[in-house]
């Protein structure tokens, strides 16, 4: 069956017909943005480290399966179990057989979005697993049926009333609480008994170290740290990509992450997993699911340096006021719309063109992405390939006709005004005319450029 292209404007629009989450939505991101700024501020040296993470990275991928070799050999020596996971399928079956050799049923997690990607909840309940999410943001997302919408701050987009209705459904709360911090304990006494009775435990991790054979989890709670420690199995997945060489390049990284992030200097949780636990037994599933294929992409596989800090989301305009959801993939906002197309280029065909193209993304980027540019060539790409909707390939096709003839070009120009003075609405505003879906056609200015050149230049020209 063909996939349809994720349509990412209907779903922005039904976000931005509800005022209260839109406004918090927004200004919550923005103000994440600002305090971001404010770090910068406080560090002379912030694009040097900028310079410096962009150049650790390029130079890791560019000798990737050299390092990825490396971490293997120092990981087994520290007595790490490894894995090899191609896609997301091969990784879910990686953990159901762990967890089978372990008789293990319960299974507590960590924020991870390459767990996400592999869609391991849905592969792993069936098989009479049950997978317990322990961050905040993705408990709360688990227990609502949605993915998560941000990429450091699973549901950004959920208000308070919204949390304690879910927590009243599955926890059993008062409907009507709409304290933070009653919510916040709520979750944490439903989550403790889980914690501490489960089979087996599940993180993501931030940075893998070649030169160590060691890996980095970054986080807020501490519920890595529990879910990596009380039970003895721990089962760690990670992108190849998040490989740095040397342990004095992690610095770099970690001086970024969570400015860049949250605008706070650091983590509340930096924790260096070197080993299993006395008595433990620790596996890290390391996954390619098209990472490798992206590498070879020429235009687009600077995407790989990604260090998921979510800096280019909070800044982004489109995606403050569209939503996470309303791209309807793991990956969402700019860095989402740059990787998406790689894992379907159909599905997610839509979503490089939701982008005003003006650059921020770029600019906030710690690893110094060109997004802004990527998102360009994607269209481009998608032009190729005829995966533009029809409504856009037919208008880009007349714009395309109109502007290739100067002299019908300035005809139309020139009738403008008075089109829009006696055409009837209908005739513009239509299917072709998205930009008039909800907002009236601006009045073309009394003088173009080209008409003012004729009248004020080209006659001194010539008399000269």
């Amino acid at each position: 069956m063909k996939v349809k292209p994720v349509n990412h404007a209907k779903a922005a629009e039904e976000f931005l017909e509800d005022a209260p989450h839109l406004t918090f939505h927004d200004e919550r991101l923005w103000d994440m943005r600002q305090k971001r700024d404010q770090q910068m501020h406080l560090l002379p040296e912030w694009q040097d480290l900028r310079t410096r993470a962009s150049e650790i990275k390029e130079h890791t991928l560019a000798n990737l399966p050299e390092y990825l070799e490396q971490f293997e050999a120092n990981a087994k020596k520290n007595g790490i179990h490894v894995h090899w996971a191609k896609d997301g399928e091969e990784h879910n079956r990686i953990v159901a057989e762990i967890l089978e050799q372990h008789g293990a049923k319960t299974l507590i997690k960590s924020k991870s979005m390459v767990t996400e990607e592999c869609d391991m909840r849905a592969y792993l309940q069936p098989r009479g697993v049950t997978v317990t999410e322990t961050d905040l943001g993705e408990r709360i997302q688990q227990l609502d049926d949605q993915l998560p919408s941000h990429i450091v701050v699973p549901a950004v987009h959920k208000l308070v009333p919204d949390v304690a209705r879910i927590f009243a459904k599955n926890y059993n709360t008062d409907p009507n609480d709409n304290s933070p911090q009653s919510l916040a304990e709520a979750q944490r006494m439903a989550a403790r008994p889980v914690i501490l009775t489960s089979d087996a435990g599940m993180t993501g991790g931030n940075f893998l170290v070649a030169e160590t054979g060691t890996f980095v989890v970054c986080t807020n709670e501490g519920n890595a740290d529990l879910s990596a420690t009380v039970p003895n199995l721990h089962i760690a997945t990670l992108g190849i990509e998040r490989l740095v060489p040397r342990m004095a390049d992690l610095g770099v990284f970690v001086r970024l992450l969570s400015r860049s992030a949250l605008g706070s200097p650091i983590t509340q949780y930096t924790t260096h997993f070197r080993g299993p636990q006395k008595g433990g037994e620790m596996h890290i599933i390391l996954v390619d699911n098209g990472r490798s294929t992206r590498l070879g992409m020429e235009e687009f596989w600077t995407s790989l340096k990604c260090i998921r800090c979510g800096a280019c989301m909070n800044t982004c305009p489109v995606y403050r006021r569209s939503g996470g959801l309303s791209y309807g993939a793991v990956y969402s906002g700019p860095i989402g719309a740059i990787i998406d197309p790689t894992f379907n280029e159909r599905k997610y065909s839509t979503l490089p063109f939701a982008s005003t193209m003006n650059g921020s993304c770029t600019n906030v980027c710690p690893v110094k992405i060109n997004i802004h540019e990527q998102l360009y060539k994607w269209r481009r790409v998608l032009a190729e390939h005829h995966e533009l909707p029809f409504v856009k390939r037919e208008i880009m096709h007349m714009a395309g006709k109109l502007m290739g003839q100067p002299k019908l070009y300035r005809t139309a120009i020139n009738g403008t005004e008075v089109a829009l003075s006696t055409l009837p609405r209908f005739v513009l505003y239509n299917w072709l005319n998205p930009w008039g879906k909800h907002r009236e056609l601006p009045h073309p200015v009394k003088q173009t450029f080209h008409s003012w050149y004729k009248q004020n230049r080209l006659k001194k020209d010539k008399a000269q």
